[in-house]
C-alpha cells in the first residue's frame, strides 16, 4: 500500500474515534509492565479490575511485589484470567527489576531503541509487544505495539502483508506512517478492530474505512 491511502485511513479514522481515557493516565514505566503482563489473553475490563484490586492491597513497585507472598498477587489476579502464571511471572520480574537496575526500568528504557528492545525482552513475561508497549508509552521510543487487533486489522486494510509476522506488520506500519503518528495509529486499529473489524463477523457496511479496505464484504 501507498503512503497516500495509509494516510487516508488514518485521517478516517481519527474523525471517527475518540482516544479513550486510559491513553492519558499516567502509569511510570514499571506500573505499565505489571498492567502489560496482567492484559495478556485479557479483556481490557477485566485488566482493569485486576490492577485496581493489585493496587489497592500492594504498592506497585518491585521491592514490594518481589518480597509479596504469591497467593497474595493470586488473589488479586484471579479475575484476569491465567492468575497463577501471571503472578509467578510478576513476582520474577520484579526481583530481576530490583536486583539487577535498582528498581528502575528507566534504566533499560534509556538505552538505544535497538538495545532496550532486546534487553526487555529477555525479562520474564516480556515478548515483543510488551517491550513495544513499554518503549511506546513510556519512552517515547518509535515503534508500534502489534496486538491480535493491530495484526488482523492492517492485514486486512492492506497496510501489512496477509502472512506477517509479528515483526514484518510493525515494520510495514513503521514505514507507511511518521513515527509522531505511531501511538495514535496503535490506538486507533485497536478501536477499529474492537468496534467493525472483529475477529469473525466483522462489521463491513458501518466500517467508516470501507472504501480503502481490499477485504471488505460486499
Amino acid at each position: 500500500m501507498d503512503r497516500e491511502k495509509a494516510e487516508k485511513i488514518l485521517q478516517i479514522l481519527r474523525e471517527n474515534f475518540t482516544l479513550p481515557k486510559w491513553v492519558s493516565e499516567n502509569h511510570n514505566p514499571f506500573e505499565t509492565l505489571i498492567i502489560t503482563i496482567i492484559s495478556q489473553n485479557t479483556s481490557d475490563r477485566n485488566t482493569e479490575k485486576a490492577f485496581a484490586k493489585l493496587s489497592m492491597t500492594l504498592p506497585i513497585t518491585p521491592k514490594a511485589l518481589a518480597g509479596a507472598e504469591t497467593s497474595k498477587i493470586e488473589e488479586c489476579l484471579k479475575v484476569a484470567g491465567l492468575y497463577r502464571n501471571k503472578a509467578r511471572i510478576i513476582k520474577q520480574v520484579s526481583k530481576i527489576i530490583l536486583e539487577e537496575f535498582g528498581g528502575k526500568l528507566e534504566t533499560i528504557l534509556a538505552l538505544p531503541f535497538e538495545k532496550a528492545r532486546e534487553r526487555l525482552m529477555l525479562l520474564p513475561g516480556v515478548g515483543p509487544k510488551t517491550a513495544d508497549v513499554l518503549l511506546l508509552f513510556s519512552a517515547n521510543k518509535p515503534t508500534i505495539p502489534v496486538d491480535t487487533h493491530v495484526k488482523r486489522v492492517s492485514k486486512r486494510l492492506g497496510l501489512a502483508p496477509a502472512n506477517g509476522s509479528y515483526d514484518s506488520v510493525r515494520e510495514s506500519l513503521q514505514r507507511l506512517y511518521k513515527p509522531e503518528d505511531y501511538f495514535e495509529v496503535h490506538i486507533l486499529l485497536i478501536l477499529l478492530g474492537r468496534k467493525y473489524c472483529k475477529a469473525r463477523k466483522p462489521l463491513c457496511k458501518p466500517c467508516p474505512v470501507k472504501m480503502l479496505c481490499p477485504s471488505r464484504a460486499e
